[in-house]
């Protein structure tokens, strides 16, 4: 999946990146590159660095014959990372409020109808009738054929993969007015601006949970769960995140005083015990069930502190701005933003989602998806990471810790022992470096997510 610059790394000095590059061992990266580990992808920072982490060089190199041995090269990805699609690729409308991926199967939630695509996000074709409550669609789930659509008019329920749909506007639903919606099995969840309707069957029924069951508002956002034994329900409401452990039947609410970035929650998602909420004033993280949050903002890289979703995958956090996409390596703790000028339809990103190993981004211009390279048959083309791990005197590549070093690669093993000038650059008395012996191996991505050895 996308994940650019802003890792935490460190940069070394000139002088250091210089004399690596003088003793011909290390490769300095070229006027600032930064290397992504999971796509191979690469941006510009402006100054020229070699990434240090863990002790470990990083070093992005092509495999070039030349009389001059290997030289550094790169793929920019500076601009045009997302290919953007409106209207004429068959969406009802650009505004986007949000987009669900299941396989190549792509739904985009617009102002003018659900647009559902089959082939990765190529083409849609647009359904408004057909059942659907409203054409106006806040929010869209898929499971299978079932297909859930968030419209203004009931929410609306289809069994052949969006062919048709069945609108439920009574039934024990909070308002017709839906906002958002989720599903675990049979059991439906429905973001009303009159309260998180529940049903366990399939979406005929529901019962409607308000502030008199411990919502902070009966203005819900967003919904998402868990599922257990009972499931976990976590609703973004306009005062605050309301979580309940007992299935929806009460509810916790967190506010402001648990250091949310503001009490008008727009998303919520939950990753492992990690819970991270979109809010009016930051994207708020929380590892202890919602007792504390930590608040982030433009500070740590968002394009605004107006957050209106929110997705995550590992340590990869995706956070919709009205300022752009910011993308966070580290989870959480900084990010990288995302704007038009890197070809998102809109700065005003509404949401996004993950599938496969394409991002889709929900906007008020289209949608914009990130597809990673395909592999490339051509050496020119490849990327290298040269790794190089200091060792004393006795130390052995056996004692190498290959997840310290894999960095999502998957990795393991392929080390070699050699005698490494830069790992003591004192001289001696003829004026070479004394050196030392570290473990070094080189990574090789060919384009696309897989890293091999080389």
């Amino acid at each position: 999946m996308l994940q650019l610059t802003r890792s935490p790394i460190k940069t070394i000095s000139a002088a250091e990146a210089s004399a690596m590059d003088t003793a011909g061992s290390v490769i300095g990266t070229p006027a600032g590159q930064t290397i992504n580990f999971r796509t191979g992808l690469t941006r510009w920072a402006g100054l020229r660095r070699v990434t240090k982490r863990c002790g470990v060089l990083l070093v992005a190199v092509a495999a070039l014959a030349s009389a001059g041995g290997v030289q550094a090269t790169t793929a920019s990805a500076a601009a045009g990372d997302f290919t953007n699609k409106t209207t004429s690729s068959g969406l009802g409308s650009n505004n986007v409020y949000g987009v669900y991926a299941s396989g190549s199967t792509v739904y985009a939630a617009t102002t003018n109808g659900l647009a559902i695509s089959t082939n990765g996000g190529t083409s849609f074709t647009n359904t408004t009738g057909n059942g659907l409550g409203s054409n106006t669609v806040r929010g869209v789930y898929a499971s299978g054929s079932t297909v859930y659509a968030a419209t203004t008019g009931g929410l609306s329920i289809s069994t052949n993969g969006g062919t048709s749909f069945t609108n439920t506007t009574g039934n024990g639903l909070g308002s017709t007015y839906v906002l958002g919606v989720y599903a675990i099995g049979s059991t439906v969840y429905a973001a009303t601006d009159s309260g998180l309707s529940i049903s366990a069957d399939g979406g005929a029924t529901f019962t409607n949970k308000t502030t008199s069951n411990g919502l902070g508002s009966n203005t819900v956002k967003g919904v998402y769960a868990i599922d257990g034994t009972p499931d976990t329900v976590y609703a973004a409401t306009t005062n605050g995140l309301a979580i309940s452990t007992d299935g929806g039947t009460s509810f916790t609410n967190y506010t402001t005083a648990n250091l949310l970035g503001s009490n008008t929650v727009y998303g919520v998602y939950v990753s492992g015990s990690t819970i991270y909420a979109a809010t009016q004033g930051g994207l708020s993280i929380s590892t202890d069930g919602g007792t504390s949050f930590t608040n982030y903002t433009t500070a740590n890289g968002l394009g605004s502190s107006w957050v209106q979703g929110v997705y995550a995958s590992g340590s990869t956090v995706y956070a919709a701005t009205t300022g752009g996409l910011a993308i966070s390596t580290d989870g959480g703790t900084s990010f990288t933003n995302y704007t038009t000028a890197d070809g998102l339809g809109n700065n005003g990103v509404q949401g996004a989602y993950v599938g496969g190993s394409n991002v889709y981004v929900a906007t008020w211009g289209g949608v914009s998806i990130y597809a990673p390279p395909a592999p490339s048959s051509d050496p020119t083309q490849w990327i290298t990471h040269r790794q190089a791990v200091p060792l004393s005197a006795t130390g052995s590549c056996t004692d190498v810790k290959d997840t310290d070093y894999a960095y999502g690669t998957g990795l393991t093993g392929g080390w070699t022992r050699a005698w490494e000038p830069w790992v003591n650059t004192t001289l001696d008395a003829n004026g070479n470096r004394i050196g030392g012996w570290a473990c070094t191996r080189t990574l090789i991505n060919k384009g696309g997510q897989n890293w091999m050895l080389g």
